[in-house]
C-alpha cells in the first residue's frame, strides 16, 4: 500500500530476513499535455516511492503503455492531436494491455464526460485540481484487484 509523502504504515515490525526479491514499486504511466501538471502529479508519485513514466500526449501514451506495460495508467482526457478517450481505445486494441486500469484525470467533470471515459474503458475518473489523498486510494484499490 502507498501513502502520501510523511505518512507511514501504521503497521511496521521488523522481520527476519528472507531470501525472497522484494517485489519492484508499481509503473504509473502519466499522460498529459500540460508540462506544470506532467511534473506535478510525476514528482507526487515518485515521492510516494512509485515508478513513473510520462507521456506528453495520445500518440505517446499508446506507445509507452505498448513498449513499458505499466501497472497503471493516469490520463488527462482533453490533448492535442490524439485525446485521452481515443488512446484509451488504442491501448484497449492491444490484448496484452486490456487489463492494465486507466483512470480519467481531466478538468471536465461533467456527466457527458464522465459517462464518455467510461464508455471508451477507463477504469477511474478524478477532476483537476488532483485531489491527491483520492488518487491514491484510486490507485491502490485498482493496483489490489489484480
Amino acid at each position: 500500500m502507498f501513502e502520501r509523502a510523511g505518512g507511514c504504515p501504521s503497521s511496521l515490525s521488523l522481520k527476519r530476513m528472507s531470501t525472497e526479491t522484494p517485489k519492484p514499486a508499481p509503473t504509473i504511466l502519466v499522460v498529459d499535455d500540460v508540462r506544470d501538471s506532467l511534473l506535478m502529479i510525476s514528482l507526487t508519485l515518485q515521492s510516494m516511492g512509485l515508478r513513473v513514466l510520462t507521456a506528453e500526449n495520445g500518440h505517446n501514451a499508446v506507445e509507452v503503455a505498448r513498449l513499458a506495460r505499466p501497472d497503471l495508467i493516469l490520463m488527462d482526457i482533453h490533448m492535442p492531436e490524439l485525446d485521452g478517450l481515443a488512446a484509451t481505445r488504442r491501448i484497449r486494441e492491444h490484448v496484452e494491455l486490456q487489463k492494465i486500469p486507466v483512470v480519467a484525470l481531466t478538468a471536465f467533470s461533467t456527466e457527458g464526460f464522465h459517462k464518455a471515459a467510461f464508455d471508451a474503458g477507463l477504469d477511474g475518473y478524478l477532476t483537476k485540481p488532483v485531489d491527491f489523498d483520492r488518487l491514491i486510494k484510486l490507485i491502490n484499490s485498482l493496483l489490489e484487484r489484480d
